[in-house]
């Protein structure tokens, strides 16, 4: 069967084809509704052809809407470029079958064709177009389409105006869709949910309250779009209530609260989640399990990572591209490196965040020529890098002491790439220097920043100071953290170990009553994570919360006791 992409090959108007017997319109819609392969729709395709059956117009909706679902359009025009006399509903569902298959300029040169033919459009014609000029960001032809519809008298139709409402909520023209939503004589539940997304979509999430608590009736879809935007501006205790008032949870449900939950670095909740997600009977999806091991490489939670990976294997999930990162960056994170290499190599497809997550798992394991290596593979495999990609490579660069392979990286990103350096790059070059010890260049380089350093930057500066027992650039370093950061302990911490180190009691002294006075203390203790039987224990700093207090104090002083009988003496000096 030959391809055919033309819409201008469109034939005009001749007259109508004698009705069909019942029983072939029946036989023919029958084959083409059960035809689940390719090969098979191309025969029937030839027996329309054959019997003149492709003259009409109800066998050719019928076609076009098949063609739709194998994502063959070159099929779907071939069949329109056929009919004589192609009726709205042949024009509706190739408009619509444009849009599914993620061509919506053809769509709207479809609808442009069918006005000029004088076929005039259905409610459900508008419905597509509108989807078109949404996926286009196609304001101005948005409006046109929306002056027809007044014309046509289709404003009264319920998801003629909901994909009104989507168009400007999409194009940030939230008054615009507020005015269509409050014209509708009326609403049904997609209707509120597209009204409540617009909002929640700009973070207004009052309004999109007061929407959700005036819905006649909620869906699941309803509820679903309110936790999302309480997860996108943060509002995790509101996420949360929402979902456990839910009456019945879908698969989108779950895996919405489970991100809520990964984007707010609460990893452990994410995982009990899932845990009841699985409990209650539902099966999670590539997305789930995507966030899930995601979730699992924050956590450095290896036992329960591979589990899940044999889970994904076991149930015959698809490892895209998308599965695969995760995996590749969860192997890495959980210190693993040859599992994470391993999946990058079996993976049959590679993006751009494939080989991110390889080149920055080996930076962070100091394989800084594998990760080089790895770089130049892909370069050659002709995929494009980005800054991400970039803040690996010079992260490995800095890991290995490669001062002049970073420098020659650096100024790669502008002239091989045209890409601009952010300040994670900047922060990536003034570590690699300091630690190096070129401090008086790393300063040279900070200063001559198009836009003002931050706090990584300096404390990168700090930290080579240090390092290197600089107190001049360290001195200059620390006074720039105290404008930016003023109560963060760290920085005065570090000072006054580097005046102790060189016996400079007295500006120590004077550091330590400048943090009493500005009552600077540590508010922020670190914390760890350790796997214990499929279980995730966290363990912080001065902490008597854990279940298991008692016996992990008494286990470190008897542990003390030894070190001391041993004749271990503690380095205090950076205390």
């Amino acid at each position: 069967m030959r391809r055919a992409t033309d819409l201008h090959s469109f034939s005009i108007l001749k007259p109508l084809q004698q009705p069909k017997p019942l029983a072939q319109i029946l036989s023919v819609v029958d084959q083409i509704k059960k035809s689940s392969k390719l090969t098979e729709l191309e025969c029937i395709w030839a027996s329309m052809v054959k019997t003149g059956a492709n003259q009409d117009a109800f066998f050719t909706n019928q076609f076009i809407t098949k063609c739709t679902t194998f994502s063959r359009m070159d099929y779907a025009v071939l069949a329109f470029s056929h009919v004589d006399s192609p009726n709205v509903y042949v024009y509706n569902a190739m408009i619509k079958g444009f849009v599914r298959c993620a061509y919506p300029l053809r769509a709207l040169e479809c609808y442009v064709n069918m006005l000029r033919v004088n076929v005039l459009p259905t409610s459900y014609t508008f419905s597509s177009v509108v989807k078109a000029c949404t996926l286009l960001s196609a304001l101005e032809f948005g409006e046109a389409v929306h002056g027809h519809i007044w014309r046509t008298g289709f404003c009264s139709h319920v998801f003629v105006k909901t994909a009104l409402v989507d168009l400007y909520s999409n194009l940030c023209k939230l008054k615009d869709a507020r005015r269509v939503f409050d014209e509708m004589p009326e609403r049904d539940s997609f209707a509120w949910t597209t009204m409540i997304a617009a909002h929640a979509r700009v973070g207004d999430m009052n309004s999109a309250d007061i929407l959700f608590e005036g819905v006649p009736e909620r869906n699941t879809a309803t509820w679903n779009t309110m936790i999302v935007g309480y997860a996108r501006v943060g509002k995790l205790e509101s996420a949360e209530l929402l979902f456990n008032q839910m009456p019945t949870r879908d698969i989108i449900s779950w895996t919405t609260m489970i991100s809520c939950y990964s984007q707010n670095k609460k990893y452990r909740e994410a995982l009990a989640v899932f845990k009841d997600m699985r409990t209650n009977g539902v099966s999670p999806d590539g997305v789930t399990m995507s966030t899930v091991i995601s979730s699992c490489a924050h956590l450095g939670a290896l036992h329960l990572g591979k589990e899940i990976h044999l889970y994904v294997m076991q149930n015959g999930f698809d490892v895209d591209v998308y599965m695969g990162s995760a995996l590749i960056d969860m192997y890495a994170k959980c210190g693993a490196l040859d599992r994470s290499l391993l999946v990058f190599f079996n993976l049959h497809n590679k993006n751009l965040f494939c080989w991110n997550s390889v080149i920055e798992g080996l930076a962070v394991h100091g394989c800084a020529e594998e990760a080089l290596v790895m770089f130049g593979m892909m370069e050659k495999k002709n995929i494009k890098p980005n800054g991400v990609t970039f803040v690996s490579v010079l992260s490995a660069c800095t890991h290995a002491g490669l001062v002049d392979e970073g420098r020659r990286r650096f100024l790669s990103m502008t002239n091989d790439y045209s890409i601009t350096p952010e300040i994670e790059h900047y922060g990536c070059m003034v570590d690699l220097l300091s630690k190096a010890g070129l401090l008086e260049e790393a300063l040279e380089f900070i200063r001559s920043m198009k836009f003002e350093p931050n706090s990584v930057i300096w404390g990168a500066l700090l930290g080579g100071c240090k390092l290197h027992k600089n107190l001049d650039i360290g001195q200059l370093a620390v006074s720039e953290l105290m404008v930016l950061e003023s109560n963060n302990s760290g920085h005065y911490n570090l000072l006054f170990n580097m005046y102790s180190e060189v016996n400079r009691r007295g500006d120590a002294a004077k550091v330590w009553s400048t943090m009493k006075e500005l009552g600077v203390e540590k508010i922020c203790p670190g914390s760890s994570w350790i796997e214990i039987g499929s279980k995730i224990q966290q363990f912080v700093a001065s902490d008597y919360s854990h279940p298991s207090c008692g016996d992990i104090y008494t286990l470190l002083k008897e542990l003390d006791g030894q070190l001391r009988l041993a004749g271990y003496v503690p380095d205090l000096s950076s205390i």
